[in-house]
């Protein structure tokens, strides 16, 4: 058994953000001391590390909490979708500093850059084979890069499309009224989950629920749908949940 001190110093975070987690219902200590001070059993460790891996992948304290309280929470399937979510998003980040090399080596050398090519790797979704050099040694990676090498600006031109008519399709269901956890907004969930399966990496339904919140964390993501209809980065969020929950 840790004390509070004694987990703050052991992990990097302080004391006053333990005593909030605590508040927070997210992590209280199974023990205390004679004197009522806070103990921290090596299963509390576990649940904290998850909570980290939670925060770090964006999730607000909420959502964190009602994962680990769920009575289906699986401490290793937990941790296998934080290890696939954060491959992802590095192949994500590594398609993007490749296409900024791109434009800044053709802004060094005075170049223009091809309209067809000069956005691959700025959008959420697009993974350059490139960038296979720089984590190849993640499985998701391994899995996208491995898929995208032979793509095409045909192929980018169809992923982008059908991205779009996706997002397309939620907005129009939202502003109709359809509520998310309705049929039509679960098999839009649904075409997006088999979107990223068909096209970068295998994706659950447990994997997609989690991206779902991912979604509404990441501002830049929340940003692109909130131009096109107030309100939809929820919605999806939502929409996916629901298709998780659904008899498959």
């Amino acid at each position: 058994m840790k004390t509070v001190g004694e987990v703050s110093a052991l992990v990097g975070i302080t004391v006053r953000t333990l005593h909030h987690y605590d508040e927070r219902g997210l992590l209280s200590p199974r023990g205390r001391t004679d004197s009522g001070y806070r103990l921290y059993s090596e299963r509390d460790l576990e649940r904290l590390q998850e909570i980290l891996g939670w925060r770090a992948l964006g999730f607000s304290l909420e959502e964190i909490r009602e994962l680990l309280d769920d009575p289906g929470h699986d401490r290793l399937s937990a941790l296998r979708t934080q290890r696939e979510l954060v491959d992802a998003e590095l192949a994500r980040l590594a398609g993007l500093a490749l296409a900024l090399d791109r434009a800044i080596a053709t802004v060094e050398h005075g170049n223009e850059q091809q309209e067809e090519t000069m956005f691959n790797g700025f959008e959420p979704s697009q993974y350059e084979d490139e960038a296979r050099e720089r984590w190849s040694h993640t499985d998701a990676y391994k899995e996208s890069a491995r898929r995208v090498a032979s793509y095409g600006e045909l192929q980018w031109r169809e992923i982008r499309a059908q991205a779009q008519e996706i997002e397309r399709l939620f907005a129009e269901l939202k502003r109709s009224g359809q509520p998310a956890d309705g049929e039509p907004a679960r098999a839009a969930a649904e075409q997006a989950r088999l979107h990223i399966d068909r096209w970068f990496y295998p994706c659950s339904r447990e994997m997609h629920r989690a991206l779902g919140e991912m979604y509404v964390a990441d501002p830049r993501f929340a940003a692109n749908h909130e131009k096109v209809e107030p309100g939809l980065t929820a919605y999806v969020r939502d929409a996916i949940a629901a298709s998780a929950e659904a008899p498959a």
